[in-house]
C-alpha cells in the first residue's frame, strides 16, 4: 500500500477504487492475452527444474544456494537495506500476493570491492501481476534533495547510505513503500547483454561521444542488435542538449526491449543459464523463487502497451554554481497518484504545472519520443524553450571523469 491508495468495503465484498482512479479505468482488468508460446517457456523452465530436481536433488539445492548468494551480494543486501525494506512497506493493511507493488533499481558506476560509489541510474517500477502491467519511473541522478541536513545530489545519498539510503530517499519523495531492490553495476549491464546474445534495440538517433568513452564511441540510427559494449554506451552516453533526460529515455527503452526479448523466447534454458550468467552482477533482495515467480506471473505481457515510462517532473537549474535538477515535488505527487492507480501517466494533467507531455516537444531529434506503442511522459519544462541553457547546464555537470 502507498499513501496515495485507500482501501475500504463498497459493500460488495470488494475493495473500492481509492479517490483518484478514474471512472473510465480499470485497475483490475479481466482482459487476459494468450501468448502460448510464452506460457510454454515458463511451462519449459518448470519442467527443466524438475528434472534437474529429480536426477540430483542435492546439486539442485546447490545450484539453488550458490545463484542466491551471488545475488544477495552481503556488501549491497546488507541489514539496513533489509530494514529500509521493511520499514518502507509497514502498513495496517497487510498486503496480498496479487497487490502491485515497487521495485527500485539502480545502475550504479561501483566497481567490485568498492562500497563508496553513485547512483548514476535510478528507477522506481511499479510491478502489476494481476493486470501483467509495469510503470517505469526515472529520477534523474543530478536531482537536488536533502539528506541528513545536506543539500546534495540524490545519487550521493548511495555514497553515503548505500542501497538503505536510497530507499528511504525514493520512497519519502516518491511517497510510495518500496518492497523490493535490485542493483546492476554498469560493468553488468555489459555481462547481462551478451549473456542475453545481445539486444534488440531502436536506436532513435544518431548518437556519438568520443570524449567520454573510449570501447564504442557511436551509434547509428536504426532498429540493430547491440553486443555488451554498445548497450553500455547507448545507456550511459548523455551527449545530448538536454543531457540526462535523453539518457533516462534510452535506459527506459532497453528495458523495455529486454523485456520483450525474454519473454519471446522459445528456449526454456536460456533463462535458466540467463540467471546463473548474471548472478555476480546483480545484487537484488529477491530469491531465486520470487524471480521465477514474477516471470510466470507476466507471461502473456505485451510490452508494446503494457509498459508505462515516465520521469520526475524536473528542470536542470544552476544553483550556487552547482548543476542540479530540481524536482516539482507536487507535480510529482499528482503524478504519483495516477501511476499508484494503475493508469497511464500520459493522463498526468500537464497543463497545471507546464511540463510537457510528449518527448518530440523537446526540440531536437535528441528527444524524439519513445516508441509510439509505449507511451513515456517526460517532464522538462524548459529544454524546449531554454535548450542553450539547458545544454550549458548539464555540459557543466559532465566535465566529471570518463563514464
Amino acid at each position: 500500500m502507498s499513501k496515495h491508495m485507500k482501501t475500504e468495503e463498497n459493500g460488495s465484498g470488494v475493495d473500492a477504487p481509492d479517490e483518484y482512479s478514474r471512472d473510465n479505468v480499470e485497475r483490475y482488468s479481466s482482459k487476459r492475452k494468450k501468448h502460448a508460446t510464452r506460457r510454454n517457456v515458463v511451462r519449459g523452465i518448470v519442467i527443466a527444474l524438475v528434472a534437474v530436481l529429480v536426477g540430483g536433488g542435492t546439486a539442485f539445492a546447490l545450484w539453488i544456494n550458490n545463484v542466491q548468494t551471488r545475488m544477495n551480494n552481503s556488501q549491497v543486501i546488507t541489514p539496513e537495506l533489509q530494514q529500509s525494506l521493511a520499514s518502507s512497506t509497514e502498513d495496517d493493511t497487510p498486503a496480498t500476493p496479487n497487490d502491485p507493488y515497487y521495485v527500485l533499481l539502480l545502475g550504479t558506476d561501483g566497481r567490485p570491492g568498492e562500497t563508496d560509489y553513485r547512483a548514476d541510474t535510478i528507477i522506481l517500477a511499479r510491478i502489476d501481476p494481476p493486470n501483467k502491467r509495469v510503470t517505469l519511473l526515472s529520477i534523474p541522478r543530478d536531482t537536488m534533495v536533502e539528506w541528513k541536513g545536506t543539500t546534495m545530489k540524490i545519487n550521493g545519498v548511495h555514497t553515503y547510505d548505500g542501497a538503505a539510503g536510497m530507499v528511504q530517499i525514493v520512497s519519502e519523495k516518491c511517497g510510495v513503500q518500496i518492497s523490493h531492490y535490485a542493483e546492476i553495476a554498469f560493468d553488468g549491464l555489459s555481462t547481462l547483454t551478451d549473456a542475453m546474445g545481445g539486444v534488440t534495440v531502436d536506436v532513435d538517433q544518431h548518437i556519438k561521444d568520443t570524449e567520454n568513452f573510449d570501447d564504442v564511441t557511436e551509434l547509428q540510427p536504426g532498429v540493430q542488435t547491440l553486443n555488451g559494449a554498445q548497450a553500455l554506451f547507448y545507456c550511459r552516453c548523455r551527449h545530448f542538449p538536454d543531457g540526462d533526460y535523453t539518457r533516462m529515455r534510452h535506459q527506459r527503452a532497453f528495458i523495455k526491449a529486454m523485456l520483450n526479448q525474454l519473454l519471446a523466447t522459445d528456449d526454456p534454458t536460456k533463462i535458466v543459464n540467463l540467471v546463473n550468467a548474471t548472478a555476480d552482477v546483480i545484487s537484488t533482495d529477491l530469491s531465486v523463487t520470487d524471480i521465477v515467480t514474477l516471470a510466470s506471473e507476466m507471461v502473456g505481457m505485451d510490452t508494446e502497451s503494457d509498459i508505462y515510462t515516465a520521469y520526475v517532473p524536473s528542470e536542470p537549474k544552476d544553483v550556487n554554481g552547482v548543476a542540479y535538477v530540481v524536482a516539482d515535488w507536487d507535480a510529482l505527487d499528482e503524478m504519483m497518484k495516477v501511476i499508484d492507480a494503475g493508469e497511464d501517466p500520459s493522463s498526468f494533467d500537464v497543463d497545471q504545472y507546464g511540463y510537457n507531455a510528449d518527448d518530440s516537444s523537446a526540440g531536437s531529434d535528441a528527444t524524439t519520443s519513445d516508441s509510439s506503442t509505449t507511451t513515456d511522459t517526460t517532464a522538462s519544462s524548459t529544454v524546449a524553450t531554454s535548450q542553450q541553457s539547458a545544454e550549458s547546464t548539464v555540459s557543466s555537470s559532465t566535465s566529471a571523469p570518463k563514464n
